[in-house]
This record gives C-alpha cells, structure tokens and sequence, in this order.
C-alpha cells in the first residue's frame, strides 16, 4: 500500500515536471526542422539552404502588409528549449518571415517576441538606416506570438516575491519587458 502511494506522487510529480516544459511549436512543424543549420550559417549563405525548414525567434521590428502577403522583419534571438527568446539583448542578425496571409500589425507590432518554423525561401537585400542589408527569407509555416506585460505602463504591481519589500527596479534599472507563457495567437499552414 505505501509503495503504491509513493508510486502514485512519482507518476504524478513526473507529469507535472513534464508538463511545464511544453513546445509551443507543434511536433509536425518541428519534425520538418533541420536541427543542423544555424543562424549563423543560414545568415552567411541564404541560397544554400533554400528549400530546408528551419526554427528560429526574435524580436519583431517592423511589419508590412501588401496585397500579396505579409512581411515581418525579426531581430534573431536564441531559443531555449521550449522555443521561447532567451536573451533579448544578444542577436547575430535580422530575417524576415513571410506569409500569404494577412498578420494584423496589432498582434504582430514591434518588440514583441516570436517563435517560428519556416522553410527557406532565400535573401532579400533591404536598407537598415543608410546600409544595404542582406536578410535571409523565411516562409511561415507556424508562428507563435509570445503575450508580455504592457511595461510601458510601468512594473506589474503587486510585486512578485522576492522583491516584496524591495523593488530593486524602482531606481531605472529596468531589464525589459516581462515575458511570460503560453499566451498568444498561433498560426499555422499547413
């Protein structure tokens, strides 16, 4: 009876450390992924890798909307393991992800953070300010927009524990937006 019990919180202590550990991008989308290819090799040559799906995430920068489809223009970030942008403040470079599809620019604006899977369409060379920059292309084939604090409205009070007694942002020293999961709209083609 007492091993059956202790089985019983195994069993269950194991589902609830799995369940926190959930990939917001679906198995189907991320079985088409070439693990093998990075940023950095996809950013060097584009047109090599035309045809192969990749994953990547960022930070969006900007959005167009035309009446072909939509374009969004990502500052690339590293993703952890459940696909979600690590450190905001380190990027190896920019990539656009486009769609046939409408994406509202009130979902998709800028500083919000994505996850994508998408297949290699190639480059596409665009002014950054005064400089020409060369973009590798991405076809979305599943995106998902992570949901953050408005920060802009200031720190989420109350204050969450550590810092119940001590806001050791109060003096400027603001990190960025908070992140948190798993709001957001998905999209997906399939």
């Amino acid at each position: 009876m007492h091993l059956q019990r202790i089985s019983i919180l195994i069993i269950l202590l194991t589902t609830l450390s799995l369940s926190g550990c959930a990939h917001v991008i679906s198995e189907q989308s991320r079985s088409l992924v070439d693990p093998t290819i990075t940023y950095a090799m996809l950013k060097e040559k584009p047109d090599a890798f035309v045809g192969k799906y990749v994953q990547l995430g960022g930070v969006i920068v900007g959005v167009k909307n035309t009446t072909t489809g939509s374009q969004l223009e990502i500052m690339q970030v590293a993703l952890d393991k459940t696909g979600m942008p690590e450190d905001t403040f380190r990027s190896e470079g920019r990539f656009l992800a486009i769609s046939e599809s409408f994406l509202d620019s009130m979902i998709y604006k800028p500083d919000r953070l994505v996850t994508l899977v998408g297949e290699v369409k190639g480059k596409k060379v665009m002014p950054v300010d005064e400089v020409e920059y060369t973009y590798p292309v991405l076809a979305i084939k599943e995106i998902y927009v992570w949901k953050s604090y408005d920060y802009e409205k200031g720190y989420p009070y109350p204050t969450p524990p550590p810092y119940s007694f001590y806001d050791p942002y109060y003096y400027g020293y603001w990190p960025g937006p908070y992140w948190y999961r798993p709001l957001g709209p998905v999209y997906r083609r399939w």
